[in-house]
């Protein structure tokens, strides 16, 4: 890691791919888990049937619109709790508030004036709206989403796509995703990888150092604009 103060050694990679959800993105969901209680379910019952394969992956290939997904999870959820509350259910949460994490936006915000950064996801059609309303538009040199590529995390052409607009070979990208899956196929395309549980996973691969000792409201790096 470069010392404080001195001048940044070159990165052992020339891109990084970036997850969104559960790295830089977080759902809060008391909402849906209230409505579960009240329905007398457990709560996640919603998310396990909303994220299923065959319910979640036509979504994020972008194959159905989010009203469809909403339809689809109450389908599945109707037996249990009736139409109404089943579609009521599916709308909490595809209406789910999100807020993104201010310390990993800092810190990607930090390493995109170092190398291209692009952020890699399996995403629903609304993506750049969600995007714009986190204020996060110009985060990242370049988008993928899985719902305008139609493949999604983990096959790796989505990788290869993430790469390409980079401009990088796979093997020069550092990979950040919560998904061990998903970073397992980044290993085996030959990248470098890192599989997020909290923000301290990113200070060493971004060559970054976390100071210690109170700091503001987006922690130890001010949110400057992202440079175009």
């Amino acid at each position: 890691m470069t010392p404080p103060g001195a001048a940044p050694e070159k990165l052992p990679y020339d891109a990084v791919l970036c997850d969104l959800d559960n790295v830089i993105r977080f759902y809060d969901v008391t909402h849906v888990n209230a409505l579960e209680r009240a329905a007398c379910l457990a709560e996640g019952t919603t998310e396990d049937i909303a994220y299923s394969p065959e319910v979640d992956l036509p979504l994020l290939l972008g194959r159905i619109t989010l009203d469809a997904w909403v339809e689809a999870i109450a389908l599945r959820l109707a037996e249990r709790v009736g139409l109404t509350k089943a579609r009521q259910l599916g709308r909490a949460l595809a209406e789910a508030p999100f807020r993104a994490d201010a310390e990993v936006v800092a810190m990607l915000r930090r390493i995109r004036t170092r190398v291209p950064l692009v952020l890699i996801t399996n995403a629903t059609p609304r993506l750049h709206g969600d995007l714009a309303a986190l204020g996060l538009t110009g985060l990242a040199h370049h988008v993928v989403s899985s719902a305008e590529e139609g493949v999604a995390k983990p096959d790796p052409a989505i990788y290869r796509t993430a790469a390409g607009r980079a401009g990088v070979p796979p093997e020069r990208c550092l990979f950040v995703d919560d998904s061990a899956e998903n970073v397992g196929t980044a290993l085996a395309l030959g990248m470098t990888a890192v599989r997020y549980r909290e923000p301290g996973d990113l200070y060493g691969p971004f060559d970054l150092h976390r100071p210690s000792g109170p700091y503001g409201p987006y922690g130890p790096f001010e949110l400057t604009p992202a440079e175009g």
